[in-house]
């Protein structure tokens, strides 16, 4: 047999380029994929690492570019507002630079530690280092002595439906479980009253109505015996099964509301990482349709399946106690439906969890483009978002075909079986009766339980694919359960008494996965002190934020609240002494004065007006038409971008932190609108530790200290006029910024009193 090439492992569309390019005997030892060229635009490339080279090649370019490994070779990452840099030098010169976007960014970075592998190998003796085997579905090199891709090991574990799933519900049952013992009792009650009319058609048959037929008379007070039995074993039946069923429903209905409430509730303490990776619908579709499909599930199928088994087992011991050969025929089918049900369990089950991604997609849809109506509308692409959700529908009822194919085939399967197992049955009861083996007493009563019996079978038949289904949405809700927060609360914080607002940031640094986005960041804050941060996009600047706000904890370093790491602090309780104002005002449906006391919900009217009135928001807020009263709409839409703004600062004012967190809060409305939240903005830092992030250096005219963020580090520190003269990054940008808001020959510089 042929043994595979060594670049089998490669790129289809790169495979026959790079072949003619490798010397007699080369073998491949790592490669990763480009997609940006040294200008930023798209365009595919690749890097090829042999024990002798390293090779690289364009698209559009013809020939490889190979450079020998030797002793003194660097290769280099780098990473900056989404662009990764691959720096290969030696110990005088560049001599080649790729760029490519964060998609191949683990690509990257194990292609680097294989190079730098490669190097020691070559040190050591020229030793290769073997090809590290690559995950063929994101093609990145597997790291050492593992045979799956952790990322897709993750992403499969998540998709991946477990089957006992449903059993972990026991924890929320435990508190009910005096009423499900009593249901339990209730329900063997009442399936053994439904068994008892069956019991009494054989006297019934065989001592009143046989020998009646025969010529003797009717025994009118044996049959009235016998009707009144039957009678009682109904009502009785009747109280009992509704008596277990309203206990049932009740428990399950709790069980419901405690698993809904208890994934709200983990999801809330979750962390800001774990939101960014997932979208709202599917959230949304986990909390409501999989809490309530699990509910059904417990107050209806679950116990419809209890009382299945319970019919079949005492069905069966009663039937084998009248005669043993009628009943082994009678149960002959059970086997195969057992064996079926176990054929086409893991296939309904993977297919309903399928379903129910896909409709959670369809749930994505929906709540991008309903919030999103406006910008929808604004650029006419109505067609294109039905377009869009008619895609996603089409993929849920393809699904949904694959897996009712499997059921359509199983559940007339099962009829079939238990049909031929009725006439086997007949058969056998009468050549039994023609023996005189049993009487036709015997023989009724055997097709009354049998009737019940394949009854309940087919029923447990059924009950597969609504239990797969339950099963599936079980899964996805301890998903959530299972989740830990990247953000932990302390197990013993400490106590928070009166905050100054002192703030120490030592050798702060922090990774979104292997992405250095802050590196070294050391700062002080003085209680009271303003603190402006500027720099380009990408720079840090909101991800600073979201450490001191603890959204996220710093991958390494300190953050410290007045001597105190705030790792040891309770999340609440630190938090309750931080204000934010961010750039895009989230207000909340409801009305004015609730939006405002969203932080203090108890907090009085006067509280209200007053922190409304510092905010400049009291005059607007009188002039909408139920005044404090007033619905602000879904996501604030009756009130314009300023309005919003000024009540998002009301709200923050309302709780009066000693922390105060301006996020970019006048980027985005006019120049008159800003002036009005400047003012309420005054009206808010005053004595309150302040950090302003802000595009327009204007903004900032009022800090005591700005700090310029490059590249995730600090690079200057000092006041507005100081960092003008210096003429560094500071003074670059404020140039950068005149040149494009004012016009030629209009003065571009501060006065000493915008200073």
């Amino acid at each position: 047999m042929t043994a595979p090439s060594p670049f089998a492992s490669l790129p289809d569309a790169w495979r026959d380029q790079a072949l003619p390019s490798m010397a007699e005997g080369e073998s491949l030892c790592a490669w990763v994929e480009l997609d940006l060229d040294t200008d930023l635009r798209y365009a595919r490339g690749l890097l090829i690492l042999t024990e002798r080279r390293l090779l690289s090649a364009a698209q559009g370019v013809q020939g490889w570019k190979a450079w020998p490994l030797h002793e003194g070779l660097k290769l280099a990452l780098s990473d900056h507002a989404g662009v990764v840099g691959i720096e290969l030098a030696d110990a005088r010169e560049r001599l080649a630079l790729w760029r490519t976007t964060m998609a191949h960014h683990v690509g990257a970075v194990r292609f680097s530690e294989q190079f730098e592998r490669q190097l020691a190998a070559l040190a050591e003796g020229g030793v290769a280092v073997r090809l590290a085997p690559a995950c063929p579905r994101c093609h990145a090199a597997l790291p050492p002595g593992e045979s799956v891709c952790p990322a897709c090991e993750d992403e499969d574990a998540e998709s991946a439906p477990k089957g006992w799933a449903l059993l972990r519900l026991r924890r929320f049952a435990r508190p009910y479980r005096g009423r499900l013992i009593a249901g339990f009792i209730l329900t063997v009650l009442s399936t053994a009253a439904t068994l008892v009319p069956p019991y009494l058609t054989m006297p019934l048959m065989d001592d009143v109505l046989i020998p009646f037929q025969n010529g003797q008379p009717i025994d009118y007070e044996l049959a009235g015996f016998y009707l009144s039995g039957l009678l009682a074993a109904a009502l009785v039946a009747w109280v009992l099964g509704w008596s277990r069923t309203y206990i049932l429903a009740w428990v399950s209905e709790r069980i419901g509301a405690d698993l809904r409430t208890s994934a709200y509730e983990h999801l809330q303490q979750l962390s800001l990482e774990y939101f960014g990776g997932k979208r709202t619908g599917d959230l949304m579709a986990r909390i409501g349709n999989e809490t309530d499909r699990i509910c059904v599930f417990l107050s209806l199928h679950l116990l419809d399946f209890a009382t299945d088994v319970l019919m079949i087992l005492m069905t069966a011991a009663i039937l084998v106690s009248i005669d043993p050969w009628l009943a082994l025929v009678t149960l002959l089918p059970l086997p195969f439906i057992a064996w079926l049900i176990h054929l086409v369990r893991d296939k309904l089950r993977h297919g309903f969890e399928k379903v129910d991604r896909n409709w959670a997609e369809i749930t994505n849809v929906l709540a991008d483009t309903i919030p999103g109506i406006r910008v929808v509308k604004a650029f006419a692409q109505e067609k294109r978002e039905v377009a869009r959700f008619r895609e996603a529908n089409n993929h849920n009822l393809a699904v949904n075909d694959r897996v009712n194919t499997v059921w359509s085939m199983f559940s007339p399967t099962v009829i079939l079986l238990t049909e031929v197992g009725l006439l086997v049955v007949w058969i056998f009861g009468i050549w039994q009766i023609a023996n005189h083996r049993i009487s036709v007493g015997v023989l009724a009563a055997f097709l009354a339980y049998i009737s019940r019996f394949y009854l309940r079978l087919d029923s447990m038949s059924r009950i597969v694919s609504v239990t797969q289904k339950a099963a599936a949405g079980a899964k996805r809700i301890f998903d959530i359960l299972d989740r830990v927060s990247s953000v932990p609360e302390p197990a013993s914080p400490v106590p928070l008494a009166h905050v100054e607002g002192r703030i120490q940031i030592r050798d702060a640094v922090f990774r979104y996965g292997t992405r250095a986005v802050l590196r070294g960041i050391d700062l002080d804050i003085a209680p009271g002190e303003m603190i402006g941060l500027v720099g380009h996009s990408g720079s840090g600047k909101s991800t600073l934020v979201n450490l001191i706000c603890r959204f996220y904890d710093v991958s390494q370093g300190s953050i410290k609240v007045d001597g105190v790491d705030i790792r040891a602090l309770s999340i609440p309780e630190y938090r309750h002494n931080i204000g934010v104002v961010l750039q895009e005002p989230f207000l909340f449906f409801g009305t004015v004065a609730e939006n405002i006391a969203y932080g203090k919900p108890h907090a009085t009217r006067a509280e209200i007006v007053a922190a409304a009135r510092a905010a400049h928001a009291h005059e607007f807020i009188l002039r909408l038409p139920h005044g404090y009263d007033s619905l602000v709409g879904e996501r604030g839409q009756a009130l314009s971008g300023g309005e919003r703004q000024r009540i998002s600062i009301a709200r923050a004012l309302l709780i009066d932190p000693r922390i105060l967190i301006l996020d970019e809060a006048t980027s985005s409305v006019d120049t008159s609108t800003e002036q009005e939240i400047q003012k309420a903005l005054d009206n808010l830092v005053q004595g309150r530790t302040t950090i302003a992030v802000a595009h327009r250096l204007s903004t900032l005219r009022r800090a005591d200290r700005l700090v310029v963020l490059d590249r995730g580090r600090i690079v200057e520190e000092g006041r507005h006029e100081d960092l003008i003269a210096k003429g560094g990054a500071y003074y670059r940008l404020h140039q950068a910024q005149t040149r494009q808001l004012d016009p030629p020959g209009s003065d571009n510089t501060w006065s000493e009193e915008e200073s």
